[in-house]
């Protein structure tokens, strides 16, 4: 049964935390708890979680705040998860990649669908799990666990991305394409070409909003 700061947790991070328009905001436990429908306690000991990941920002007598990204947290995400998908694309491109082409290509057509802002956070959410699935085919479970750590701050900035720049779902889905068609085809520079590309120029229209 799901305990009531990790139901708060849960719901922070998913819904709370992914609002672009919700950056830099103190966050009210009562309203908050009346949202979630748990009392204060489970929100404050959520929030303590949170900003034990640097999430948010505790102020005394001001209460939590969510964090904005900084530029350098951006940059240094990108840079990572470049790391650990090309590692990822390296032992998966070896192997029988039948059953990931059909996954990937599945998560595809379903993001596809999703176009539009109403649609934004499922769209990332998507996303995600298109870039965290190549990476558990690598089949390094601790790699797996670190990557699915990120999925916070990836989400978070993937929703930034798509409101920063019209026309964004679109140009994710052409760059996803690339780095699918180059596993599928089993050329490793391409997939590693595909994957720095499509990093690169999220970071650029996270940097410049």
């Amino acid at each position: 049964m799901t305990s009531g700061r990790e139901k708060a947790y849960a719901f922070l991070k998913e819904n709370v935390l992914t609002d672009p328009d919700r950056q830099g905001e103190f966050l009210s436990e009562q309203e908050l708890a009346n949202r979630i429908g748990v009392s204060r306690t489970p929100i404050r000991e959520a929030l303590l979680l949170l900003a034990a990941e640097d999430l948010v920002r505790l102020v005394p007598k001001r209460g939590a705040q969510i964090v904005p990204l900084s530029g350098r947290e951006i940059t240094e995400l990108m840079e990572l998860r470049g790391i650990v998908e090309r590692y990822a694309a390296e032992q998966v491109i070896p192997g029988d990649r039948d059953a990931l082409v059909a996954e990937l290509t599945g998560l595809l057509e379903r993001q596809r669908t999703l176009s539009g802002p109403e649609h934004a956070r499922e769209f990332i959410a998507v996303d995600h799990l298109f870039h965290a699935t190549i990476v558990a085919a690598a089949g390094n479970s601790l790699l797996k666990r670190h990557y699915d750590g990120l999925r916070s701050r990836q989400i978070r900035a993937g929703v930034v991305a798509l409101y920063n720049q019209q026309g964004r779902q679109e140009s994710v889905l052409t760059e996803h394409r690339a780095i699918l068609a180059a596993i599928a085809s089993g050329d490793r520079p391409a997939a590693h070409s595909a994957i720095d590309s499509h990093l690169e120029t999220t970071l650029k229209v996270l940097l410049a909003g």
